[in-house]
């Protein structure tokens, strides 16, 4: 490769290297001209200019969290400077500003999912948090001992321990979809463990552990014709796909704020509004109620009723700014970007000796995870951190799918739209100096 490769995209990081030969030649096809100006975005971004240990940043743990543009950060420092109040609840001039901001928040986020409306939209800690809501609120209210939930394999640990809760709490019993050697689901499988016994579907988009991309309109279809409610969790999903609650005819869909170029701490439920009226409250407080007595209280109207206690106002405003900020690079050009990412790290990557990729679905996007031959992941982590490469090392909470590969770990590299083919490169080249390094 030409040292000419290291300047076609401006703001990126540059570097040249030997090792790159062992890679071998890269197919012209791999090499598809970016949908995004890729240089400009990233000047949004700050701390992608940070150098570690004198290197420039690589930075490709965007599943485990996203960096922040300026705007976000904008925007939680102007709330601060400017509006901090707490909402709702004041007469004063900055109440009633920061309550302005908060609830335009919503309506922006039922617009990014196209959801019927704001009372659909509840804000919470965090996908974590939202998928706890539904099994401590939908699940103890409405499944009892014998009724079962279906689950898939590849599955977070968010969307299996809530689950395991609830089914100790009420009796009922937990299913999983098996995966096959690609890391897709076995889909016959999935409707054959649909029964009149299940009550409740919770499923992944997009694993956070292999890529893999789930057919979940399809599953939601078979789930439906037996009035089953599903789940989907899109905490991965949200950050790299277009989403669309009523085009998927979920029942409730889960994400997070900081896989979404966001701040920590925030996080969203989208619930369909007739099963959200049905649900109890799961936690007691002000701001959840109408009426208070000391013999009993009733509930606010949704959302409200599932939003306890004060708010998180100034991490929901850098959420609307995020929300702003990725609808206006756009969704499907970012997802065609980093498709040309995964793409080309794939193919480098399976030009290195002792690479091995874990999850090689035909549907994938923005995750490659993989194990070097002889050397445990958190090696490879640690020595690519010395190239200023932030990778993430470990089962990344989704001990099931390791053991369905039979491997302690991997190594994950994810990948965001300001993500850059030279980044890439770079991966590619510390990769062979591990190899290296370990004989």
């Amino acid at each position: 490769m030409s040292e000419k490769a290291g300047k076609r995209e401006s703001g990126t990081a540059v570097r040249s290297s030997a090792s790159r030969t062992d890679v071998g030649p890269v197919a012209p096809t791999r090499l598809a001209a970016s949908p995004l100006d890729t240089g400009r975005l990233r000047v949004d971004f700050p701390i992608l200019d940070r150098r570690i240990r004198g290197k420039r940043l690589v930075y490709l743990d965007n599943a485990a969290t996203t960096q922040k543009p300026r705007a976000v950060i904008d925007a939680v420092s102007h709330f601060y400077t400017h509006e901090n109040a707490n909402i709702h609840r004041g007469v004063h001039h900055l109440s009633d500003r920061a309550t302005v901001a908060y609830d335009e928040v919503r309506q922006k986020t039922a617009r990014f999912l196209n959801a019927r409306s704001p009372r659909e939209v509840v804000f919470t800690r965090g996908t974590t948090d939202s998928i706890n809501l539904v099994a401590q609120s939908y699940g103890r209210a409405f499944l009892t001992a014998g009724d079962e939930i279906l689950i898939t394999g590849m599955e977070h640990h968010s969307n299996i321990v809530p689950w395991q809760l609830l089914c100790e709490q009420t009796g009922a019993v937990l299913r999983a979809v098996p995966l096959n050697s690609a890391g897709e689901l076995e889909l016959e499988q999935f409707a054959h463990l649909l029964n009149e016994r299940t009550r409740l579907v919770a499923v992944v988009h997009l694993s956070n552990a292999l890529g893999t991309i789930n057919p979940v309109k399809h599953l939601i279809g078979l789930a439906h014709v037996r009035n089953i409610p599903v789940l989907i969790d899109g905490a991965q999903s949200a950050p790299h796909l277009p989403l669309d609650v009523q085009e998927l005819d979920c029942d409730f869909l889960a994400f997070s704020g900081h896989k979404l170029f966001g701040p920590t701490g925030v996080g969203v439920l989208y619930g369909r509004e007739s099963l959200l009226e049905r649900m109890p409250p799961c936690q007691g407080g002000g701001g959840m109620i109408e009426t208070v007595t000391l013999e009993r209280s009733s509930w606010a109207p949704i959302p409200a009723k599932f939003e306890a206690g004060t708010p998180m106002i100034a991490q929901a405003i850098g959420l609307g700014a995020a929300i702003d900020y990725v609808s206006q690079v756009g969704l499907p050009a970012i997802a065609a970007w980093e498709k040309i990412l995964l793409d080309y790290a794939t193919h480098l990557c399976n030009r290195i000796d002792g690479v091995r990729i874990i999850g090689t679905a035909q549907d994938k996007a923005a995750v490659l995870s993989f194990v070097l031959d002889g050397v445990h992941p958190h090696d490879v982590g640690t020595i690519l951190d010395y190239d200023g490469i932030a990778v993430r090392a470990g089962h990344h909470c989704a001990q099931p799918v390791m053991r369905h590969f039979g491997v302690p770990a991997t190594v994950r590299a994810s990948f965001a739209f300001y993500n850059t083919k030279e980044e890439v490169e770079v991966l590619a080249d510390s990769l062979v100096r591990v190899r290296r390094i370990f004989g």
